[in-house]
């Protein structure tokens, strides 16, 4: 059923596919839907999870540190075999003939630019699917916000390792509560496809598509994804780091 489901929806073989999902919407087994996954896209196609670390006070090791908070699913998938993980605390993890690509080494202080992995997957023209996530889960937008240069940035950090010692790394990263987001679904119109997989409503658009939408609204206001001033404790941040 999923895999009929994932193929009616448009995920087509040979795709380069981003997924970010819930898998408590979806209703299955996290096994089966990656496997449904994989089958969607077949051998010539890759696929795609977010795989960040959970703890930014312990350094990444990609064998072996948990990435839970973004759901079982990408848990999941990083472990299996043939799954390639970047070596970085805003890791991806991807499996297909695109995989080392995707996943070669990137930046830590621009966690999802052009040279990052969900850059490259909107670079090839690949797709982004939310199970049971909304696009306030899309890291492809943030992609969209680097392009456009926004200035907005939060204190962050993460924890390397450096000659083999942990040392804290410290940036200025382009987030906020990101639900302004969902702007994506009326901006999109009819180059998102909607549909149902498992019990889960699910989003497919291409990324080019996601990136040209929020493009277009940025550079007529880079703070159009910023709640108003003194509403969101999360966006006040961001706008506090504008120069």
């Amino acid at each position: 059923m999923l895999l009929a489901q994932l193929q009616a929806l448009g995920v087509r073989r040979g795709d380069v596919l981003l997924v970010h999902s819930a898998l408590s919407k979806v209703g299955a087994s996290a096994q089966n839907l990656i496997e449904a996954l994989l089958t969607a896209v077949g051998p010539a196609g890759t696929l795609v999870m977010p795989s960040m670390a959970d703890d930014d006070d312990v350094p990444f090791d990609r064998a072996h540190s948990n990435c839970r908070a973004v759901g079982l699913v990408a848990d999941t998938f990083w472990r299996m075999p043939g799954v390639l993980r970047s070596d970085s605390p805003h890791a991806f993890a991807a499996h297909g003939p695109l995989a080392a690509r995707i996943t070669a080494p990137h930046p830590v202080d621009v966690p999802h630019g052009l040279d990052s992995p969900p850059g490259r997957v909107y670079q090839l023209n690949g797709s982004v699917l939310l199970l049971g996530v909304g696009h306030d889960a899309n890291t492809t937008i943030h992609v969209a916000e680097n392009i456009a240069g926004v200035r907005y940035r939060q204190p962050k950090y993460a924890t390397v390792l450096e000659h083999g010692r942990p040392k804290r790394f410290e940036y200025g990263e382009t987030d906020h509560c990101c639900e302004r987001f969902a702007f994506l679904d009326t901006w999109l119109g009819e180059k998102q496809r909607l549909g149902q997989i498992g019990g889960a409503q699910a989003r497919l658009a291409q990324s080019r598509d996601i990136v040209e939408a929020a493009l277009a609204r940025l550079r007529e206001d880079e703070t159009v994804f910023l709640h108003a001033a003194g509403t969101c404790a999360e966006c006040d941040a961001a706008r506090a780091g504008m120069p």
